[in-house]
């Protein structure tokens, strides 16, 4: 095949990098979009085939798109395939069907039998379950990163390591009112907290957190893009309404969050994040909703053998032997119109 990682925001970049490697093993030629605005985040070195002119991409003719976003220019040749960006089901939009998509790729059950009820209604795209890319890396490399843990604590005569990792939006996040416990969190015996901002967070938001962490022992606030090591180095998390929740609940570890509007919540969740620290003690000893994390594990990602990318192309390329590859997709005029906006018309 030849196929289009299509990144509209850096944080696609994590989310396509390991299906990018499944590709390149696969031996399917590869062309990245980044636009021009993002392309200096991009983080990985020694990739070649990348462009931000849809000029390129359109005369790439590619037979395959796959999107971690909400859009894609309807006039590129290719099944466009929506991968997602996250696994919260309740965040607003998660479940709108927007027409730009022929093949949506879910991630588990709960999410399959949604989007296969919208396939019926709407007729015109399929659903396979195949896993979460992004998430190939999360069950990889735990020994190297286990190893990089113990050490970070060893120095710091510590024996947890606590992840808070809030969502960016201002209505849901609760970064802007539990600084003062986050940092007294890291001022407890046997504790030391990373912070994990969302690419998006409000930029003034994260510079009061990183001066306030100059004067903190115990304490980093990390720039990395990609969340996943450190999900995977951290003995719990700390969050409030974010899909990274789910993420680190597949490692089957205890997840406190404050003000969550989860539909359904497996997890300890707290009104205020006055109790934090209290909280954050408790869970440590007693992990009181192991079995529920279980429940979610296999209603949300059951799928732990690191190879979703590899499903992921296999259900795209039975995907067109089915149907074939089409030119462009068809769409209304509001919707074209939006596209232009976005991406420019097609170039001539």
């Amino acid at each position: 095949m030849r196929v289009i990682l299509f990144c509209a925001n850096p944080y696609a970049f994590g989310i396509m990098k390991p299906l990018y490697d499944a590709l390149v093993r696969m031996e399917h030629a590869v062309l990245w979009y980044i636009p021009q605005k993002i392309a200096s985040q991009f983080p990985f070195s020694g990739i070649t085939g990348i462009t931000g002119s849809m000029k390129e991409i359109d005369a790439f003719k590619s037979d395959a798109i796959f999107v971690p976003g909400n859009e894609v220019p309807y006039y590129l040749r290719g099944v466009k395939v929506q991968i997602f960006h996250g696994l919260a089901g309740e965040k607003q939009g998660h479940f709108r069907i927007r027409n730009y998509f022929d093949l949506y790729l879910t991630q588990g059950p709960y999410f399959t039998e949604r989007f296969q009820q919208l396939a019926k209604k709407h007729r015109d795209f399929t659903v396979t379950e195949t896993g979460w890319c992004k998430l190939d890396t999360l069950f990889q490399n735990h020994e190297a990163y286990r190893q990089e843990r113990d050490q970070l604590l060893a120095a710091a005569g510590k024996k947890k390591l606590i992840l808070y990792a809030p969502t960016f939006s201002p209505s849901l996040t609760s970064a802007t009112t539990a600084q003062l416990e986050i940092f007294d969190l890291a001022q407890q015996d046997n504790i030391y907290v990373m912070i994990k901002f969302h690419d998006l967070m409000d930029p003034e938001v994260v510079r009061q957190y990183k001066t306030a962490a100059q004067a903190v022992k115990n304490v980093s606030i990390v720039d990395d893009r990609n969340i996943l090591k450190y999900l995977i180095m951290a003995d719990m998390m700390i969050s409030d309404t974010s899909s990274v929740v789910y993420e680190f609940i597949l490692l089957n570890k205890p997840v406190i969050t404050i003000r969550s509007t989860a539909e359904t919540i497996n997890w300890r969740d707290i009104p205020s994040a006055t109790s934090l620290v209290e909280t954050v003690k408790h869970e440590l000893v007693h992990d009181a909703f192991r079995d529920a994390r279980l429940n979610t594990i296999r209603t949300y990602h059951p799928y732990t053998d690191g190879k979703s990318s590899e499903r992921m192309i296999e259900a795209t390329e039975s995907y067109i032997k089915i149907h074939g590859v089409p030119d462009k997709r068809k769409l209304n005029l509001y919707r074209r119109y939006k596209i232009n906006k976005m991406f420019g018309r097609r170039p001539e």
